[in-house]
């Protein structure tokens, strides 16, 4: 998802307790999609309620929100909204990677291969309208602002730090700084050991930083240059040139100047090539929300999870007290302001 522009990037690891009254805004899909995809057990079935009803990511967002407020990070989750028409295409692919995951999927589970049958699950989650909602609801139970995006997310978590509504964007694309958004944080919803697909390595998953400024000086280009590196290697809009990796598009791009150049250079051409960058130059967003933490409804929490979709009760009453504490901590540090 997003563009593979990763290996340009300076990153460097964070602490949470280095994100401390940071409020950060989360790219809400790219999270849900997270929980959905890892939030599984041994066979690849998601968690579920007593209905059938998948619940993978309404535990992800109250545990892990839960720890990150704990720290004292303040999120907000911002929600995809139309995507442009230029980003179809992309969208059918990932249905069909969809669907052809879950056939293997299943097959894989048919015959006892666990580990295969939780690698193509993983790539089988779909983020829709009742997960969606359900997100919603508990993320305002939990007293946990969201804003509605009138495009695409990522674009709408950029403008909020922009203008220093936000201190960073949490997102695992690297969308985000083509969009402009100065600081990203990465693997703030899932850390620990994770397993390497197809071997049997774990790894340690930490929370990385990247700042746009930073990238942009060692690479010695502007932001414009690096969209137009992204539309070489490819993005959500387009394909990327042919055997064009993010290292020769850097090449490209600070030999030739801008995409124009290198297509006239490579006799390529790229559909709607204008009509891209100005989808991350200026991007679809709004200024019609409101940021407000509250306290958790303990009593919709309980209703919520517990009565409608089977959760244990002393787990969400543990979580909604840790949240409580949270909030009460945030406002103690907020009245000292006054």
């Amino acid at each position: 998802m997003g563009t593979d522009i990763g290996d340009l990037l300076q990153k460097r690891k964070v602490e949470f307790s280095d994100l401390a009254n940071q409020v950060v805004a989360i790219d809400a899909f790219n999270t849900l999609h997270q929980f959905l995809s890892i939030i599984r057990q041994r066979d690849g079935n998601p968690l579920v309620d007593s209905a059938g009803r998948v619940t993978s990511h309404l535990s992800g967002l109250l545990y892990r929100t839960a720890s990150l407020v704990e720290v004292g990070i303040k999120p907000l989750f911002v929600f995809d909204g139309k995507p442009p028409a230029l980003k179809s295409e992309t969208l059918n692919k990932r249905k069909e990677v969809r669907e052809s995951s879950r056939e293997k999927w299943e097959n894989a589970k048919a015959v006892g291969d666990l580990e295969s049958a939780y690698r193509y699950a993983q790539a089988s989650s779909k983020v829709n309208q009742e997960i969606i909602e359900d997100s919603k609801y508990l993320l305002s139970a939990m007293g946990i602002p969201f804003v509605q995006a009138p495009c695409e997310g990522e674009a709408q978590a950029a403008h909020m730090v922009l203008k220093k509504d936000a201190n960073c964007v949490a997102s695992q694309d690297y969308d985000s700084f083509l969009f402009g958004a100065p600081v990203v944080v990465r693997n703030l919803a899932v850390t620990g050991k994770r397993k390497l697909p197809g071997k049997n390595i774990y790894v340690d998953v930490e929370a990385e930083i990247i700042e746009l400024d930073e990238t942009l000086q060692a690479l010695e280009i502007t932001r414009e240059q690096l969209i137009d590196i992204a539309i070489c290697v490819g993005t959500d809009y387009n394909k990327g040139l042919e055997k064009v990796g993010p290292k020769t598009a850097l090449k490209l791009i600070k030999k030739h100047g801008d995409i124009y150049a290198v297509l006239r250079e490579k006799r390529a051409e790229i559909e709607a090539v204008d009509r891209i960058r100005e989808i991350f130059l200026n991007p679809d967003v709004t200024d019609n929300y409101e940021i407000k933490w509250g306290k958790p409804d303990s009593e919709k929490l309980l209703e919520f999870l517990c009565e409608k979709h089977d959760f244990s009760v002393d787990r969400v009453e543990k979580a909604a007290e840790r949240l409580k504490a949270a909030s009460g901590a945030r406002q103690k540090t907020l009245d000292q302001w006054f």
